[in-house]
């Protein structure tokens, strides 16, 4: 049986999570940092985290190092949608 929080399973929430971070992330256009992220969607560092692994697992992200600080953006075929 799934973990349910709020009436909606586990796997319900990280699909509205990576929902909302393609949404954050096809408006901004740029990248931003993976600590900001959470904050900036409005989810629970946790459940942001998972949002970007489904995104990951599906290739519409691109990540960058930079000095020892990642950030994250959309491919640009997802920012061209």
């Amino acid at each position: 049986m799934a973990n349910e929080t709020n009436g909606a399973t586990m796997e319900e929430q990280i699909g509205s999570a990576a929902g909302q971070v393609w949404t954050y992330l096809a408006k901004k256009k740029t990248s931003v940092s993976l600590t900001d992220l959470p904050k900036l969607v409005d989810l629970k560092p946790q459940v942001a985290y998972m949002g970007l692994g489904w995104l990951a697992r599906e290739g519409k992200l691109c990540y960058e190092n930079k000095a020892g600080k990642f950030s994250v953006g959309l491919v640009p075929t997802e920012c061209c949608l």
